[in-house]
């Protein structure tokens, strides 16, 4: 039986997410266990695993590392 693909690999075997990528997440995710992760628009303190994560990917896209457009991005080219 073939081995299951990690979901941060592509199919050719190239990495998703780059090594900023993946510290800029654990550092949202240690902020966010501690109560000290806020939001940017409101400043309000976040509880959602899923807001860190993107909260995470987004720094790391904005320090320039290897992430993949935003969901809402990707379909807004025409």
């Amino acid at each position: 039986m073939a081995a299951r693909k990690s979901a941060a690999t592509k199919s050719s075997g190239q990495k998703k997410y780059g090594d900023k990528a993946s510290e800029k997440v654990e550092k949202t995710m240690r902020e966010m266990k501690r109560g000290t992760l806020k939001s940017g628009g409101s400043g309000k303190k976040v509880t959602s695993r899923k807001q860190a994560i993107a909260i995470g990917l987004s720094e790391a896209r904005r320090a320039g590392g290897k992430v993949p457009p935003a969901r809402g991005a990707a379909r807004k080219k025409k």
